[in-house]
């Protein structure tokens, strides 16, 4: 078996004809566009597409396919030069009984179960030509409508203040679904394994990092790898649920401080606030609190600290080398020019062979990126965190 670097949350902004499908991703982010980029420069080898459900995006995978360059794997998954799409769609429930919404990644092996998936989508949604609708159904529905086509379902970035299951619904899983039915969760930007592992409902679920990327720079900016016999849709399901050897060995991605909505942030003043127990702001004595995945956590864990079950990888805090303070576009493009794809760069490249490139101060940054040592000052509210330059 082999380790495959895996990104499985990127949107699509606009169609080949330029439709909106995600608005407020990039108008260059099209099926075509994020393919290329995944493969030629990212360095991916499976990616999950989560817009494919509209129906033009359905016309350009048929085309693509019958002109040959796209292939329709016999396990799942469609095949581009050397990355695997996967193929799926973000949806968004309301829980009536607690007045919230989450979000919820969905996937399918093959093309006619898309299809059929987004007509019966058709029918639930106000317009299913857009990204994330709001589906008019119930969780034990959309379960057994997504084990009917043999997909996956995993609720997506879980603990974010906004649209998920743990940040504006509640303190379980349990609550709101049959949890057995479910494989994996989705960490989101602002948490990782040491605090997710604060939650013992947790313990048994396979933690995905995924990039949720609305531009083409932000594809892999988390992701994992992905120890399976090969890249297809089975293999990846065998995965999830941790069989016969096939499971996540590493999971990559931002530090938590690094993410928007990692600490609480009062609207009305934009100071963090660490402990939010008072519902007011200790700065300026407002309750308008945005808060983060850290304060939820507080609140809702079961542990004080992390216990982490024996099957948990490793989480790898990594930046993407935009991240990086001093380099722009115009050095990403010489490194990937001379060294590959941006995995080489990350994972791959040598001290001496980045330093001829960027110089020692950028490279000894790139090596302390890869091995997760960047000091960062903490983020939240809908503001990233920064990186901290020794």
């Amino acid at each position: 078996m082999k380790d495959y670097f895996v990104d499985l949350h990127i949107h699509i902004g606009r169609t080949s004809k330029g439709k909106p499908v995600k608005i407020t991703a990039s108008r260059d982010l099209t099926f075509s566009n994020i393919i290329e980029e995944a493969s030629q420069r990212k360095g991916m080898d499976m990616i999950g597409i989560i817009d494919m459900h509209s129906p033009e995006v359905l016309e350009e995978v048929d085309q693509l396919l019958s002109t040959g360059a796209l292939a329709q794997l016999p396990e799942g998954g469609l095949k581009y030069k050397s990355t695997v799409i996967i193929m799926g769609s973000e949806l968004e429930l309301r829980f009536e009984k607690v007045g919230g919404t989450a979000h919820f990644l969905v996937f399918f092996p093959y093309l006619e179960e898309m299809k059929a998936f987004s007509a019966w989508l058709g029918q639930r949604v106000k317009n299913i030509t857009l990204s994330t609708q709001r589906v008019y159904t119930t969780m034990e529905e959309l379960q057994d409508r997504v084990s009917l086509g043999n997909g996956l379902l995993i609720p997506a970035h879980v603990f974010t203040p906004f649209k998920s299951i743990f940040g504006n619904c509640g303190g379980s899983l349990a609550e709101f679904m049959d949890p057995s039915r479910v494989a994996a969760i989705e960490l989101g930007l602002s948490a990782d394994s040491e605090m997710a592992d604060r939650l013992s409902e947790l313990y048994t679920k396979t933690f995905l990092t995924n990039s949720d990327a609305h531009s083409l720079a932000k594809i892999a900016r988390e992701y994992q790898k992905i120890r399976m016999h090969q890249c297809d849709f089975e293999e990846l399901r065998k995965a999830l649920w941790r069989e016969e050897g096939r499971q996540v060995t590493a999971n990559y991605g931002l530090h938590p401080k690094l993410g928007k909505y990692h600490l609480t942030r009062c609207s009305t003043c934009e100071e963090l606030v660490r402990d939010a127990s008072s519902g007011r702001c200790p700065f300026c004595g407002h309750v308008k609190l945005i808060k983060g995945v850290f304060n939820r956590l507080e609140e809702i864990a079961d542990s004080k600290a992390a216990i982490h079950p024996t099957h948990r990888p490793p989480y790898i805090h990594q930046v993407p080398l935009e991240f990086i303070p001093g380099i722009g576009a115009r050095k990403i493009q010489e490194l990937l020019l001379r060294l590959g794809t941006e995995m080489k760069v990350l994972h791959e490249a040598d001290e001496e062979s980045l330093t001829a490139i960027v110089g020692e101060k950028i490279a000894k940054l790139i090596l302390q990126n890869r091995d997760g040592v960047i000091d960062v000052l903490e983020g939240g509210g809908g503001k990233y965190g920064k990186i901290v330059l020794s």
